[in-house]
């Protein structure tokens, strides 16, 4: 954060007049003061079968339960309860793939891809609480599979399709599915990423998986097993596709507000990826209440939210928030530099989108081609722009500002995690921003700046970002781990939610977010745990010893620096440098390839064994290397 006085960017009066949210204030106080009775406010937009016995229940804190007694599905709300009025002729989603094939839904047609996809599954067996694991590219069968698990009350786990087959093992082991829906393979950069060939590998130690839907993408030849595979395309012509009752239509199952929704794998300090559980009912209200304040959506909008439904962004803003709010979505399969730079500023130009929602780094990685491939494109739809995945430095949030935004549209700059499902410091449209600033809590959001004693810290101080009190779209567990998520997340302040991110408040009293404080790498927005790339890289068998840091890098944000020890008689070179990289590649996926790896014959150690990474990221910087008192001799 900047030390001089800044000079806050103020919204033009015409988009304060017409945003969804005006009396701010007003709305802040009386979540401060009613937390329980805001949200219900909100939560009264939705339909539901059975209404509430109470809005919250925090008597078995930190095992938080919202709208108790509540029954409903997020299906019915996204789809359902649309059908029934104007808007079931008006276009949920508009799909771009990365060769320029298009393909639109409107919320009827979306409605029957789904019943028919839901009662597939059911005929394949899959009933409430099943999980499935779901590992595609950005096509529109990704969303249709997930709304359709939901639907019949199946736990979806979308796996991102960048990840390697281990990593898909590992995930699908942890959550026991099933049932696996891929694609045959997805184009990104002009190439086929070859998913089936990833699921069948994947699969070779994957007893409880009975069947494979394999959606028909790029064409090339895969193995199909028979009795396990099927394709999607077949199916859907299949009498089972059109269900009991005939006519493509499939009863939603009626949930429990509490009972499970998703689980989304992110990592942690140790080497397992974590499952966090999100659950129908307050992930609803959450999700389309922040969608609706912070974006302004109006229902004539066009929304962009480039995130990949592989990452929470894509499950909360870019699948359930617009179809829960009843908007047009717009998602693109492809690379946003393929085969030009100017790929997305042109489907901006060709949609008429109205509202674009990206993170930094992709923002930090388009400002390298200048401003020729934006400014030959009429933006001039634009009227809102969002930022996500990481902090966003000021240089890119003005070049953001200025160029795509032509200086007319505000940038809501967004924190949150997987674990929070919803916006938790955001600005409003109607509010001040200050370039690189998450500004202030989204209304009913109470956060706090402690040190390590658990005091606030004064003004202008770093500190731990903790939350106070509970929000509808909380993490409700580690899926299978209820022990891990109390000291995951709230062991360290005993009754305050622990984000791992550190902070500090501006005399402003804005929030500006500084980074992770545990073993967690942030590559591109993408949460890599230091454990996990360290463990791909000593199963190489090369490999002794393994340590990996995060290092700032001006497009991605942070970027691996490996270091590693190798076993007695192997010897550096650059073959083996280059072969240990691939190997972390294989293991994990392409976005956990260290940028710099570096053969070293010992790594800094306490005396108990722990490895001071801290030591080596001063090393790396050239910076001071502070108290090395516990380092082993």
């Amino acid at each position: 954060m900047p030390a001089e006085k800044r000079e806050l960017v103020h919204p033009s009066p015409s988009v304060v007049a017409a945003a969804n949210v005006q009396n701010l204030d007003e709305l802040r106080r009386h979540a401060a003061n009613d937390l329980e009775g805001f949200w219900a406010e909100r939560a009264r937009e939705f339909e539901w079968s059975q209404p509430w016995d109470r809005v919250l229940d925090a008597s078995k804190a930190p095992f938080f339960k919202w709208f108790v007694g509540a029954r409903t599905n997020i299906v019915h709300n996204c789809l359902d309860r649309h059908v029934r009025t104007a808007r079931r002729n008006k276009l949920a989603l508009i799909w771009e793939g990365e060769k320029g094939d298009v393909r639109t839904f409107s919320y009827h047609a979306l409605n029957r891809e789904v019943c028919m996809f839901a009662n597939i599954l059911r005929s394949m067996g899959v009933k409430k609480g099943d999980r499935v694991t779901i590992y595609m590219g950005r096509i529109p069968e990704l969303p249709i599979a997930m709304l359709a698990c939901a639907k019949i009350g199946a736990v979806h786990s979308v796996v991102f399709g960048g990840f390697s087959a281990e990593a898909l093992h590992g995930r699908i082991e942890d959550s026991q599915s099933n049932v696996v829906i891929t694609c045959d393979g997805g184009w990104m950069n002009g190439k086929i990423v070859e998913l089936k060939k990833m699921v069948d590998e994947a699969l070779k130690r994957s007893p409880t998986i009975e069947h494979v839907i394999v959606v028909k993408r790029t064409g090339q030849e895969v193995q199909m097993e028979a009795g396990r595979d099927y394709w999607l395309h077949e199916l859907m012509q299949l009498p089972i596709a059109r269900g009991q009752s005939g006519g493509n239509r499939c009863e939603t199952e009626q949930m429990d507000a509490e009972d499970p929704l998703f689980l989304l794998y992110t990592s942690g300090t140790t080497g397992k990826p974590k499952a966090i559980l999100h659950t129908h009912g307050g992930y609803m209200v959450g999700t389309a209440t922040t969608l609706k304040w912070v974006f302004d959506l109006k229902e004539e909008d066009r929304w962009w939210c480039t995130a990949d439904p592989g990452w929470i962004t894509g499950h909360s803003y870019l699948v359930y928030g617009p179809l829960l709010l009843g908007a047009t979505s717009f998602m693109y399969e492809g690379a946003p530099t393929y085969p030009y730079p100017n790929r997305w500023w042109s489907m901006i130009e060709k949609y008429g989108i109205n509202v674009f929602y990206t993170a930094p780094t992709a923002i930090r990685g388009l400002m390298r081609f200048g401003e020729a491939w934006p400014n030959r494109h009429d933006l001039s739809g634009l009227r809102l722009l969002g930022s996500v995945g990481e902090p966003i430095n000021p240089e890119a949030w003005r070049w953001y500002h200025r160029v795509i935004g032509k200086e007319r549209c505000p940038i809501m700059d967004t924190w949150w995690q997987t674990e929070t499902g919803m916006f938790m410091i955001t600005p409003l449209p109607v509010m001040d921003l200050d370039p690189g600033s998450a500004t202030l809590p989204f209304p009913g959001v109470e956060v706090d700046i402690l040190d390590e004693h658990g005091t606030p810290v004064a003004t202008g101080e770093e500190g731990y970002l903790v939350i106070k009190r509970p929000w509808p779209a909380m993490l409700r567990t580690i899926y299978g781990d209820p022990d891990r998520y109390v000291q995951q997340y709230w062991s360290k302040y005993p009754g305050l939610y622990f984000t791992g991110d550190s902070a500090r408040r501006d005399e402003n009293g804005h929030l500006w977010i500084i980074g992770r404080v545990d073993d967690v790498i942030k590559v591109s927005g993408y949460r890599l745990g230091t454990a996990e790339v360290e463990s791909a890289l000593v199963s190489h068998p090369a490999v002794a010893e393994a340590a990996v840091i995060g290092i700032a890098h001006e497009v991605k944000g942070q970027a691996i620096h490996a270091y590693i020890i190798l076993r007695s008689g192997q010897t550096p070179s650059e073959e083996l440098h280059d072969a240990v990289i691939k190997h972390v590649a294989h293991e994990l996926g392409p976005i956990a390839k260290p940028e710099k790896l570096t053969f070293v014959t010992q790594l800094p150690k306490t005396r108990s064994g722990k490895i001071m990474r801290r030591v080596l990221k001063a090393r790396a910087q050239g910076l001071p290397e502070g108290d090395i008192s516990t380092l082993e001799e």
